[in-house]
């Protein structure tokens, strides 16, 4: 028998395994558990827990490897309200096992989450990173917009083309690389419009976020309460070129060189499609 016909045929058996080098991804959430609203308002928040684990289950499954992260090494929070099969297409069976993997994680343990801080992250070296991803949930519009840990992360990534996506309100953490974005959100904030920041990573960039009309969708998850700013005013004021569905909570995604972003939670998993394409 020849020798390609022998490979072949022994590969079809599962007599041979093809060698695949599994990558290590950095999914980085909020530390924050609540969203501080206009008039001294609280929101309790967290992350989704589609957005973070339909894509998280995804990429194990697929052979990677991940190390979580938040800002301070504490154990992110989980949005109460996200844990509800509608955002898994009313499958409860999906939801029974999207929540039984977080658990199994351990994640929001205080005692026994895997997750390190964003400084850990960086003395670990960012080259042995090979994605990023922030999933959404409101928390990150309280942290990860200014966060300068997050800031140097997504511009090492940048800088090296590396895939880097956000899904949701996660795509607000890509302000953290203006030159100043704690003014430039406190502008924001208090002016409703920011002056225009020299120097962007992303200025120019096509990217998605949650849009200000999903955003006044769902205003009753506030529970009277209305947020500072919404996160595509802040990207479309800060240089970035917003593009949106055309049937609010549709999925949509945009990729534009090494960024890909994700609108809404049913956009999920096709972020997940786009890492994983990148990955392979």
């Amino acid at each position: 028998m020849k020798p390609f016909r022998t490979l072949a045929l022994a590969t079809m058996l599962g007599l041979i395994t093809l060698n695949t080098q599994a990558a290590n991804i950095l999914v980085v959430l909020s530390d924050s558990d609540h969203l501080d609203l206009k008039d001294g308002k609280v929101f309790p928040t967290g992350f989704y827990l589609n957005e973070l684990m339909q894509p998280v289950k995804r990429m194990l499954d697929a052979g990677h490897q991940i190390t979580f992260a938040t800002p301070d090494g504490k154990a992110p929070t989980l949005d109460k309200s996200s844990d509800d099969k509608m955002y898994f297409n009313n499958d409860e069976a999906a939801l029974q096992v999207h929540r039984a993997l977080l658990q199994k994680l351990q994640l929001t343990s205080s005692s026994q989450s895997p997750v390190i801080s964003l400084a850990r992250a960086e003395k670990m070296g960012y080259d042995r990173f090979d994605a990023l991803y922030v999933p959404g949930g409101h928390a990150p519009m309280q942290d990860l917009l200014t966060d300068k840990g997050l800031g140097k992360v997504l511009k090492a990534f940048h800088a090296k083309n590396k895939p880097t996506a956000l899904v949701c309100h996660g795509p607000v953490a890509l302000l953290s690389t203006l030159p100043d974005a704690a003014t430039f959100t406190q502008q924001l904030a208090s002016k409703g419009h920011a002056s225009l920041q020299a120097g962007w990573i992303y200025s120019g960039y096509r990217m998605t976020v949650i849009s200000n009309a999903e955003e006044e969708k769902a205003k009753a998850l506030l529970n009277g309460g209305e947020m500072k700013f919404y996160p595509q005013t802040a990207l479309e004021q800060a240089g970035g070129k917003f593009s949106s569905n055309k049937e609010p909570f549709t999925p949509h995604v945009v990729t534009d060189r090494e960024l890909i972003t994700g609108q809404n939670p049913a956009s999920a998993n096709g972020v997940a499609d786009e890492i994983l394409k990148r990955l392979n």
